[in-house]
């Protein structure tokens, strides 16, 4: 899998939306260049759209229809489904792996879009929560979360049954307040399927650092989404609480220790193993340093964009890891390896961010759109139509027209989605029979 020295190889890793997106914008700026080709390398072989990823958990939305399969939405680039091991900068090859193979590929420019992972390394002890990034993640904690109350639902245990019910999200940031939004709204609506389950026993804990939720967006916009989430049922939201450790069943405190058989990490993210192991400069975060273009300084053939990639703007801050950036991102990273090819300079990113929204769940949101702040269902209005029309395809796209339909007319599922084959089952009857 060596690049041919008739044939330049420019080689992509990840599949979300900066990778994707830089791929199809290639392939239109090549599209009559046979000298070059254009691989794209992902772990999975679709595209997350991952602010949909709330309404997979509750089962407003189909688990197929928040993604969009890769191969189906790019034309000429040659896709591999594989996971990234280790880079060789000097070598110009990517170690992968992918069922349970191993193999080399080289590169002649390589664009990293890797993006990031959940920071657990913040607090001791958070392999034991639940973390919230991938779609498999969804599926895990709606299994979960389901159980829990067919547990509490046949419980006796006053202290056990408190413990059952207690819901803990630590991350007060737009990822945490849009998931404790949707959980609200989804055990309101399936809590009345179980006899000997009250709502008001079902709590629901957002844990953040620093003085308010949110600290990411306009404080306004902030104060409602916390004025809104603290009116739910068993809500408590809390500021200026730093969480010591976690471990199996509860969560330590400064001052008190709280039982919860549900954690959820959301306490922000930091860049894949691969791209922290690499010898290029990073900034405190982690990130890769690069310069106004996208383009590594110490590796001229290096590109990063994304949740792993340090982009300076006009004022010298960096641009928000944002899919609305990642994909204006794209569009110009693009356009700058097609400069290399051509012998010209390449441009700089400029991008005036259009706004931020976020879901509260039971038809609520906010957002702020070009400078105007909105909120309620207005907002859960417009964030629905932007993220169905950033959605490839129509086809995807009448698919969760009919589903957010059904959900405003029906009580969501309360089906476990099982994801253990039968051989597994049987083991796990076996060694039960045994004990």
């Amino acid at each position: 899998m060596d690049a041919s020295a008739s044939k330049k190889r420019i080689l992509i890793l990840g599949g979300g939306f900066g990778g994707v997106y830089t791929a199809r914008h290639l392939e239109r700026l090549f599209k009559r260049r046979l000298d070059v080709e254009i691989v794209l390398v992902s772990r999975d072989n679709f595209l997350l759209m991952t602010p949909l990823l709330f309404e997979v958990f509750s089962g407003t939305l189909d688990v197929r229809h928040c993604s969009f399969p890769i191969r189906a939405f790019l034309r000429t680039t040659r896709f591999v489904e594989a996971a990234v091991r280790g880079i060789d900068l000097e070598r110009r090859v990517v170690h992968l792996a992918g069922r349970g193979e191993r193999r080399e590929l080289a590169y002649d420019q390589l664009v990293l879009a890797l993006g990031g992972m959940t920071n657990r390394a913040m607090i001791p002890g958070s392999e034991h929560a639940f973390t919230f990034k991938t779609l498999a993640d969804a599926l895990l904690l709606r299994n979960h979360v389901i159980e829990r109350l067919e547990r509490a639902d046949v419980e006796t245990d006053p202290q056990r049954k408190r413990r059952l019910l207690t819901f803990a999200i630590i991350g007060g940031g737009l990822v945490g307040v849009e998931l404790f939004g949707e959980l609200t709204a989804f055990l309101d609506g399936i809590t009345p399927l179980y006899k000997h389950l009250k709502r008001d026993e079902v709590r629901f804990l957002l844990l953040q650092g620093t003085e308010r939720i949110m600290p990411e967006i306009n404080p306004k916009l902030a104060e409602y989404g916390a004025r809104v989430l603290g009116k739910r049922r068993g809500a408590d939201i809390r500021t200026n609480t730093i969480v010591r450790a976690i471990e199996p069943g509860k969560f330590h405190l400064p001052e008190e220790t709280i039982e919860a058989d549900t954690i959820i990490l959301a306490a922000g993210i930091v860049p894949s193993p691969v791209v922290a192991s690499l010898p290029v400069e990073k900034d405190k975060r982690g990130h890769i340093v690069v310069d106004g273009t996208m383009r590594c300084q110490s590796q001229p053939e290096v590109w990063a964009l994304g949740d792993c990639a340090s982009i300076l703007g006009p004022d010298g801050k960096p641009y928000p890891n944002l899919a609305q950036h990642a994909l204006r991102e794209a569009k110009v990273l693009a356009r700058n390896i097609a400069g290399v090819f051509n012998r010209r300079p390449p441009q700089p990113f400029v991008y005036d961010t259009l706004g931020m929204m976020g879901s509260l769940g039971h038809s609520k949101a906010f957002g702020q759109l070009l400078g105007v702040r909105v909120r309620g269902v207005l907002a859960w209005f417009v964030r629905r139509t932007y993220y169905l029309l950033q959605m490839p395809g129509w086809g995807r796209r009448l698919r969760i027209m009919i589903d957010w339909t059904f959900a405003l007319l029906f009580r969501p599922d309360i089906a476990k989605i099982s994801l253990g084959s039968e051989s597994a089952s049987l083991l796990r009857e076996t060694a039960g029979d045994a004990l």
